[in-house]
């Protein structure tokens, strides 16, 4: 059904969870299909792979959404799938082949995330990492209120180091499909300058920039974030 309504599939990335998509979808849901994937955040293969067995799921077409960790995720999992008619970055590591979510986030100066990481090993072998509990508000959420980050603190998704380091393979999918750019300049955890290299050389078809806008625009700023991806179904 090839002028069927796109499904919208949200992905979430490192130290968020899906629910910090519920803003967002209250503004989709009244005319759109939408599904906030749980993302495992365990590495880029298999996450891709999870994200491509929602898709499957769904059984139509569908726009990819993708935040921090996440953009890592569609960007994979949507290389020569004919179901996927967009991708929407929104404040998300967009890798080109060999490229992971650490060299992207230390290629320009600024990000201050790695101070506020706590790390454990895990039994099935590596490490895995959040942000500390007293250093999360200011980090991913400085323009959330207190209470509110406070709870995102608390159900925070961990991610393993290996999907941080995790290089993306084959051609990246926005080369080959319209993608949609959506970022904070107040972002902590990926610096503004380089969301801005990102987006140049992927040529979106939109991009926006919100002036102080922090890592987690998607709970803080859920109507811009929903219009950028209407702006993409209605695009694609």
């Amino acid at each position: 059904m090839p002028d069927s309504q796109p499904t919208i599939v949200l992905v979430h990335g490192a130290f968020a969870e899906s629910a910090s998509w519920n803003g967002v979808i209250e503004r989709l849901a009244p005319a759109y299909d939408v599904v906030a994937a749980a993302n495992p955040l365990r590495d880029v293969a298999g996450d891709a792979a999870y994200v491509r067995d929602v898709m499957r799921g769904i059984g139509g077409p569908v726009v990819l959404v993708g935040h921090s960790y996440g953009g890592m995720v569609i960007t994979q999992a949507a290389a020569d799938d004919p179901s996927v008619r967009a991708l929407v970055y929104v404040n998300a590591i967009v890798p080109d082949t060999g490229e992971s979510a650490l060299s992207l986030s230390g290629k320009f100066p600024g990000s201050t995330l790695a101070d506020t990481l706590v790390k454990y090993p895990l039994s099935t072998g590596g490490n895995e990492v959040t942000i500390g509990q007293d250093a999360y508000h200011a980090q991913f959420a400085a323009d959330v209120p207190a209470d509110l980050a406070a709870l995102m603190a608390r159900t925070q998704r961990p991610i393993t180091e290996r999907a941080l380091g995790d290089e993306l393979s084959g051609a990246p999918a926005w080369r080959s499909l319209p993608s949609w750019f959506i970022f904070g300049d107040a972002d902590r955890n990926i610096p503004v300058a380089a969301h801005r290299f990102m987006a140049e050389r992927a040529e979106p078809r939109g991009q926006r920039e919100i002036v102080g806008g922090s890592h987690a625009m998607a709970v803080a700023q859920p109507s811009e974030i929903a219009e950028t991806i209407i702006e993409a179904v209605r695009g694609s």
